[in-house]
């Protein structure tokens, strides 16, 4: 019987290791195969945009190397913080990344951030910048994800949707809720959960982002407004697959998805930075 199946579009998958491959006799996890993939595919697209706009390509490769670190830091630090409970009572895991435990928003800000300090040390335009750079954030977000298909993560709940997902139940460690639970499929003696696959949901919905916004970006009205529609689009797509998901990093003293205020947040941003941008043309 496959590991995965996906019954309502006829798709299956017999066996997926979450170990690429060995090297030096160190087991090379999937996730952090796709997450480089990411990596590199964002980069080669910030690379295309910014030689069509006959920016310095070289800025875009140094601040890479600068955000490399800083960003899967924030990623970290953000997934730690809002799972501090777990990792007081398992100090020696937080440093453990090949089972996953990055969060996108945290790498997201830290990214921000560093952006904001490279920008100003350089003497370039930050809205120049951020609006190269997004497009590319958003292709390694859109492969990325698929990190979490792999390690059979970040799925929602119970869904008989076209989009249903079925994994092994003896395979999966990320919450389940009771109404997966009750909605067991028993196959062959398997017995499977069947869910709303939110890592495909949310790789589609920034596809189909980054072609909006690639068409749109050589129409855009003022530096930074890529960045800010980025914002809103993103903003909207987050808010509604978080809502699914079964494992949501949770705002303690609220029991708030924190993914979903800050979704929330960006969004305003957003439409504040596109109805006032044009009086923002330098940070």
């Amino acid at each position: 019987m496959p590991e995965i199946y996906f019954p309502n579009m006829n798709i299956q998958i017999g066996h997926l290791d979450r170990v690429a491959f060995r090297l030096f006799g160190l087991e090379v996890y999937w996730y952090g195969v796709i997450i480089t993939l990411g990596i590199i595919g964002g980069l080669s697209l910030a690379l295309y945009l910014a030689k069509k706009t006959e920016q310095d390509t070289e800025l875009y490769m140094d601040f890479l190397m600068y955000n490399l670190l800083f960003a899967f830091a924030g990623a970290r630090i953000y997934y730690v913080i809002f799972e501090i409970e777990y990792y007081i009572q398992n100090p020696m895991e937080i440093l453990d990344l090949r089972q996953g435990g990055l969060a996108i928003y945290g790498a997201i800000i830290a990214s921000a951030i560093t952006a904001i300090v490279f920008t100003r040390i350089k003497k370039i335009n930050f809205f120049q910048f951020a609006d190269t750079a997004v497009l590319g954030l958003i292709l390694g977000q859109a492969i990325g994800r698929w990190g979490n298909f792999v390690n059979r993560e970040a799925f929602g709940d119970y869904t008989e949707s076209f989009f249903a997902m079925r994994l092994m139940k003896e395979q999966v460690t990320a919450p389940v809720t009771e109404k997966i639970l009750s909605n067991l499929k028993i196959v062959e003696g398997i017995t499977y959960i069947q869910v709303h696959p939110t890592f495909l949901y949310e790789s589609l919905w920034n596809i189909a982002l980054l072609m909006i916004l690639f068409i749109y970006y050589k129409h855009k009205r003022f530096e930074g407004e890529i960045m800010f529609l980025y914002f809103i689009g993103y903003g909207i797509g987050r808010l509604w697959i978080e809502g699914l998901r079964t494992d949501p990093l949770l705002l303690a003293f609220l029991k708030i998805p924190v993914s979903q205020i800050v979704s929330v947040s960006i969004i305003i941003g957003g439409v504040i930075g596109v109805t006032y941008g044009k009086k923002w043309r330098k940070i």
